[in-house]
């Protein structure tokens, strides 16, 4: 592997966001983009804090956005722009409410929500309702909650569990050091790690068919084909006990059109094949020797193509060239073994679903799954697009998702985005069938390797590998039993600032996961006036022992440890031993009351914060 420098350029990030872009012939709409009317019956509550908007679901549509203006003197001032909640990417939601903290304490706000039918695509405004967050009392309201131990319940999605992304799985081969830490035995460590805690089964990275794993060269004139970079990587992935999704890309240079148009400090090649035709036979050998050195096995891995594409930093070519490209991979592929699934667009901010599809309908290309990515919400539901052209038995693979599409920010190493991801995959769960966080390690050098510990990187595990409070969101879900369970909730906050995700495991024991949250970035440091006292009543567990596993900025937090001790750009010395006491949670026993055959459970709940309350089996 080649050595890079530790410290990424200068303007490295600001490099990367100027060439960030949706492509020009993005624009528009698809083949039959409905017109969807706004939502009805649209609500809005007041609380400390927040105003809570609800509405009717619209058929067809992928999400909602909201939009708002402030209130003056009984008028509404300007005109009604979306709420920005600073997400950095698509701002519509896919739920039928949203929270709004980004407002200015006690002043009114005009709401008015649209429905979404495509990306990018809003209808037309609904009725304004109006409304203005409460102020704040002397006390912390509270928010009550309701669990029945003997509900019957329904089997609780993990989307979760299938797939978390990862740096090019080249990494696993390179004996460089960042932060004093040799990369490859870290990274595998970390993708071991997400495997055994949380139950991750497969891993998507960019880049198999990258020159620093030697793919394809040409001698001559004529292709040289080599897989044993591949075989070592995949062997290593392997041995974790996780399986790889397949995303074909990037551009071999000897195959392309224009070698000298790439992405990132490893310059993976974005250019189209300059001969088509050697293009499907490098994936087909790519796919047959895969079946070949790894048996049937390969039929459950996912072969998706390229990386987005509707992004000009991704793809040099027009829409229709990928569209091609789409065409060729996905046959060349289904030539190797039928049964082995395919698809994409794999697309930026949920683009090209839509265009894909209408374009597989016309030529009949294959498409086993959809996949896309968003950061900042929870993903859309695309369950209805795939529905109106004729796919609604793909899957639909959210291949990268996150709390910021940003690299470097500060957002990523503190609690407000353990709690974003709590949010998200719950609203994921049932109609997503993975939803995979962008990265599993800071191991990870798009725009260079990492300046220092704390660095605003994508990893759910530090160089170090230890814990982000991300990586403890995941976890604390890996606890959630077998069977969802239903809440009853009321107060101030219930069902919106405050969640919750309760179940019921095989030996009769619950856990219940509550967290407040926001997907307003401007309360990554949290706000007093969003915190709440939760008063939970578990009925039929009166004389359980119940426990507490808490994820707040005193609980499980590095940034906060961090500052504490004083860590400077990297730990030195004992530091590193010293950060590791937030590496795991801890729980803790919990004072109950009585209530009946109810169990009663009280607990401070910060935002941001979680708490897992477990109640054992009876």
């Amino acid at each position: 592997m080649t050595s890079t420098s530790d410290h990424p350029p200068a303007d490295a990030r600001s490099d990367w966001e100027s060439r960030i872009s949706l492509r020009s012939d993005e624009e528009g709409t698809t083949d039959g983009t409905p017109v969807l009317a706004p939502p009805d019956g649209v609500t809005a509550v007041a609380g400390i804090g927040h105003v809570r908007l609800s509405w009717a679901p619209v058929p067809g549509a992928v999400g909602y956005l909201v939009h708002r203006a402030p209130v003056r003197d009984g008028a509404v001032e300007g005109e009604l722009t979306p709420v920005d909640h600073l997400g950095g990417d698509v701002l519509s939601v896919p739920d039928t409410w949203y929270v709004d903290t980004t407002g200015e304490p006690g002043q009114p706000y005009a709401y008015a929500v649209a429905a979404v039918p495509e990306v990018t695509v809003t209808g037309p405004l609904g009725t304004l309702v109006t409304c203005a967050s409460l102020p704040t009392p002397g006390t912390v309201p509270t928010v009550d909650l309701v669990v029945d131990a003997a509900a019957a319940g329904t089997p609780l999605a993990r989307p979760w569990q299938p797939m978390i992304g990862s740096e090019r799985l080249s990494q696993l081969l390179c004996t460089d050091l960042s932060g004093g830490r040799e990369i490859g035995v870290e990274l595998l460590a970390a993708l071991r790690r997400v495997r055994d805690e949380i139950g991750v089964e497969t891993v998507r990275a960019h880049s198999i068919l990258h020159d620093d794993l030697g793919v394809y060269r040409e001698v001559d004139g004529a292709p040289v084909i080599d897989f044993s970079g591949v075989d070592r990587v995949y062997d290593l992935l392997l041995s974790t006990g996780l399986r790889p999704v397949v995303e074909i890309g990037f551009m071999p240079r000897d195959l392309a059109s224009d070698p000298e148009r790439t992405v990132f400090q490893y310059r993976g090649v974005i250019s189209p094949p300059k001969d088509w035709d050697r293009w499907a036979d490098l994936v087909r050998a790519l796919v047959a020797h895969l079946l070949d050195r790894y048996g049937e096995e390969v039929l459950t891995w996912d072969f998706e193509v390229w990386n987005e594409a509707n992004l000009e930093v991704f793809w040099s070519g027009t829409r229709d060239e990928w569209m091609r490209l789409y065409d060729v991979t996905a046959r060349a592929v289904k030539d190797v073994d039928a049964r082995i699934p395919v698809g994409g667009p794999s697309s930026a901010a949920a683009g090209w679903v839509d265009a894909l599809l209408a374009h597989a309908r016309r030529s009949g290309a294959p498409i086993d799954f959809v996949s896309t990515h968003t950061y900042g919400s929870p993903p859309l539901d695309l369950r209805p697009t795939l529905a109106r052209f004729g796919f609604g038995d793909a899957r639909i693979l959210w291949t990268e998702w996150g709390v910021t599409p940003t690299h470097f920010h500060p957002v990523n190493d503190g609690t407000s985005a353990a709690t974003f991801l709590l949010t998200g995959m719950r609203s994921a769960a049932g109609r997503v069938d993975a939803l995979s966080y962008w990265v599993a390690s800071d191991h990870f050098e798009e725009l260079g390797r990492p300046p220092r510990l704390l660095h605003g990187g994508f990893g759910l595990l530090t160089v170090g590998g230890i814990a982000k409070p991300r990586y403890h969101a995941l976890r604390l879900l890996s606890q959630l039993g077998e069977t969802e369970l239903p809440v009853r909730a009321t107060g101030d906050g219930a069902d919106g600032l405050v969640q919750t995700w309760a179940s019921r495991r095989a030996d009769g024991g619950l856990a219940i996961l509550v967290w407040a949250a926001t997907l307003d970035q401007s309360k990554r440091d949290g706000d007093p006036a969003l915190a709440r006292r939760i008063r939970l009543a578990v009925d039929g567990a009166a004389g359980r022992t119940v426990t507490l596993t808490r994820l707040d900025r005193e609980h499980g937090d590095i940034t906060t440890l961090a500052e504490r001790l004083g860590v400077g750009d990297w730990p030195v010395g004992e530091q590193w031993d010293a950060l590791r006491a937030v590496d795991a949670l801890v729980a803790e026993k919990a004072e109950t009351v009585a209530e009946g055959d109810a169990a009663v459970v009280e607990v401070h709940l910060p935002q941001p914060g979680a708490v897992l309350v477990e109640v054992a089996g009876s």
